[in-house]
């Protein structure tokens, strides 16, 4: 599948690749971007044959975010003129914000693969997902506070779960770019390899490996993980005893016990696909 702004597979294996492909733009994001990596995700997680989705991209840079000409193009998309414009100013910015959500609710793990800049935009995108690895030219950096606006997509309520809570005020609050080494030591990514095409080696490799695992038991482990952020030990406790008794299978044990003796694939069934309304 290819579309404006992506290029996606999946492979026999479960590993969907969404490639970001509009490298002579920096990979940057207009207003219909969002609403086809939402739509693309939401398709994924509905067909259930994606076990781990990883992005990556093209070019230069991963991503600079939000394309400037957006802004001084159609402002009728941001007037915030009077109470009727600011209530569907509202709304609009909650549309674009499900469009990351998709990614943290997703049942499949998303990791970003990152080289180059990641700037304002895509470093929201990059924060809904669970894993991040770079490059170790890549950086990081809130950069909708170098033009006068507070971040609205997520990195402001993420960044501070994934790193301490006072490197993400800073990064918030100076715009300042936060290098690979940095990121690594902060735990805002996960690996930092030497360019751009290790990097997607080495989050191919990963996805697999988790690919590899039960799909079911990843699925649960993905919502005891989110639930768990933002609820006390006692009500994630609760949560995991109730999600254990609807996810826990003796079957799928068995084939992943024999798979793990035996060092083979075990050859789980996909999740059941979930009806779109």
């Amino acid at each position: 599948m290819t579309t404006d702004f992506f290029r996606l597979e999946l492979a026999d294996t479960g590993v969907a690749h969404l490639q970001l492909a509009r490298p002579e733009r920096l990979n940057t994001m207009t207003p219909a971007f969002f609403p086809a990596l939402r739509e693309v995700v939401e398709s994924l997680n509905a067909e259930g044959r994606t076990r781990v989705l990883v992005i990556s991209s093209t070019g230069k840079h991963f991503s600079a975010g939000m394309a400037l000409d957006v802004f001084a193009s159609d402002l009728s998309l941001l007037d915030t003129g009077n109470a009727r414009r600011r209530l569907a100013f509202q709304d609009s910015l909650r549309q674009l914000m499900r469009c990351f959500d998709v990614l943290e609710s997703a049942r499949f793990p998303v990791i970003a693969a990152v080289q180059g800049g990641c700037i304002g935009g895509a470093l929201d995108l990059a924060a809904a997902c669970d894993l991040r690895v770079c490059s170790a030219d890549a950086f990081f950096t809130v950069q909708e506070i170098q033009i006068g606006m507070a971040a609205d997509l997520g990195v402001l309520q993420r960044l501070p779960k994934i790193v301490p809570p006072g490197v993400a005020r800073q990064m918030a609050y100076t715009g300042e770019r936060v290098g690979a080494e940095r990121a690594l030591a902060v735990g805002l990514v996960n690996a930092v390899l030497p360019d751009a095409a290790a990097t997607l080696d080495h989050a191919m490799t990963l996805a697999a490996e988790i690919a590899a695992k039960s799909p079911l038991a990843i699925a649960g482990s993905k919502l005891a993980l989110n639930y768990a952020i933002d609820h006390p030990t006692a009500d994630a406790l609760e949560q995991m005893a109730l999600l254990q008794s609807a996810i826990f299978d003796i079957g799928e044990m068995a084939q992943a016990i024999q798979a793990w003796q035996s060092k083979q694939p075990a050859g789980f069934d996909p999740l059941a696909p979930v009806p779109r309304v």
